[in-house]
């Protein structure tokens, strides 16, 4: 199961130099959303506000980004940003009512929606503070073509050498397929969506380095459901796997993306 409790202040400050893959890959979804200068964004699960400052310098000095994040360990890291338009605080995807209606050209979710276990109160709260024509941004995970990790983390689960462990502990653990997450789209009330599958190679050093990643990614919940005997097994069983994909450039792993923007009219 997934909590918000398992953070600590190193695995938020680890996040804030693992994260730049979220933030090279966030790059993209701004460019999906075409921000403008002088429009008016929300980051939904902002972590350690990189993708939030790059938002607010492309908005500029006219425009304005709030960032938004459950994690107030992160949230303390983002707010060392300090840019004039910028703003962090703490708070949920499935609550936005610090906002009013229509208070945001643009919406923003990037490597969030695969950790929200109900989707339609969240979507709801995004289409209320998006103003007519604004626009919703979201990068996740996909039941369409898992993650390598968790491919493999699958295939030992399901091996029957670990006396067995829940599918939730492997990490984006709520995962929408692209029809799905278009059924979401129409009921929370948004006109249309564009939706673009994209793969991305991650390279490790080691195997120590992607658990770490993992877990700093998981604010502490990557293999959190295990108990010590269970995760020594596992983890060891693990490493052994990916020391088996080892190139001349490290351990590469594959990620897969749903790129999606819905639109507000």
């Amino acid at each position: 199961m997934v909590t918000l409790t398992q953070d600590s202040p190193a695995l938020a400050e680890h996040y804030d130099v693992a994260g730049l893959r979220q933030f090279e890959h966030g790059k993209l979804l701004l460019q999906d959303l075409g921000l403008a200068r002088g429009e008016h964004v929300l980051d939904v699960g902002c972590g350690t506000g990189r993708l939030t400052e790059l938002a607010a310098q492309i908005v500029g000095a006219a425009g304005s980004v709030v960032g938004v994040d459950p994690l107030p360990l992160r949230i303390d890291i983002a707010a060392r940003r300090r840019l004039a338009n910028l703003v962090f605080r703490t708070g949920q995807a499935e609550d936005l009512s610090a906002f009013p209606a229509g208070r945001f050209d643009a919406v923003v979710l990037n490597s969030v929606f695969h950790w929200l276990p109900e989707k339609s109160q969240p979507l709801a709260e995004a289409f209320r503070v998006l103003h007519k024509g604004g626009r919703l941004g979201i990068s996740t995970a996909t039941t369409d073509a898992p993650h390598q990790i968790n491919q493999i983390l699958e295939s030992l689960r399901t091996s029957g050498r670990f006396g067995g462990f829940r599918v939730g502990t492997i990490g984006t653990p709520h995962r929408v397929g692209s029809e799905e997450l278009q059924r979401l789209f129409t009921a929370a009330g948004f006109a249309r969506s564009e939706l673009r599958l994209r793969s991305f190679t991650d390279t490790f050093a080691s195997p120590e380095e992607v658990a770490s990643f993992n877990a700093a990614s998981a604010f502490g919940n990557f293999l959190g459901d295990l108990d010590a005997s269970q995760k020594e097994a596992l983890v060891d069983a693990l490493y052994t796997e990916l020391e088996s994909l080892r190139t001349d450039d490290g351990i590469r792993l594959q990620r897969h993306l749903i790129f999606a923007v819905a639109y507000k009219e």
